[in-house]
């Protein structure tokens, strides 16, 4: 209104800020390569990593980013955060890759929750996730998910039109009273975190 201070809104921009190379221009085409380009960096972090790599359309890497560091055994990781670079980056294709510093590879059920949760939303991106691997302590292994028939990556593919069938939750109008936001995310929406192992799977890595 006249007379009042004027209302100033502050302008902001998003860039992608280059780190030190590790890197290669040599295409990944296979999850043997991703974990040659990043294995060994991963391997050697004693909590586990998230990242992407980001790949232009004939394989050849764009970037890499970590977009979560956790504990030895768990890290929280949201969808935004994952879909962030790539985007920025007008990625073609994407792989997750994360570590298992206990060297156990077996992916948990919150690790196979996402995958099936980023394969959606790459996908409505037109960034079809490719493979989602998990090195050990060692970088002597790994496991790949689309290798082993974990997830189905083959119905990733662009959907046109795809995002009216998606339902969307009001997290206002839906979260019960008392409940933390991850922990409603999870059990409502089925994503969370990437988690390396479970109280109530009764094991340890």
């Amino acid at each position: 209104m006249i007379g009042e201070k004027a209302f100033k809104l502050d302008m902001v921009s998003v860039r992608l800020v280059k780190d030190a190379p590790v890197l290669s221009g040599v295409k990944i085409v296979s999850p043997e390569s991703a974990v040659e380009a990043l294995g060994s960096v991963m391997s050697e972090i004693d909590r586990e990593v998230v990242a992407v790599i980001n790949l232009k359309a004939d394989g050849i890497p764009i970037n890499a980013s970590f977009v979560s560091v956790g504990t030895i055994n768990a890290a929280l990781t949201e969808p935004r955060e994952l879909l962030k670079a790539s985007l920025l980056s007008n990625a073609a294709n994407v792989i997750m890759i994360h570590n298992h510093p206990s060297g156990n590879l077996t992916p948990s059920k919150q690790d196979i929750s996402l995958t099936n949760r980023m394969i959606e939303v790459f996908s409505l991106m037109g960034m079809p996730l490719l493979d989602h691997v998990i090195v050990g302590g060692d970088n002597k292994s790994f496991y790949s998910m689309k290798q082993k028939g974990e997830v189905a990556f083959e119905r990733n593919k662009v959907y046109s039109g795809y995002i009216d069938s998606l339902k969307f939750q009001s997290v206002a109008e839906e979260r019960p009273d008392g409940i933390v936001a991850a922990d409603w995310r999870k059990e409502t929406l089925g994503y969370g975190n990437v988690h390396e192992g479970r109280a109530d799977v009764g094991k340890k890595r």
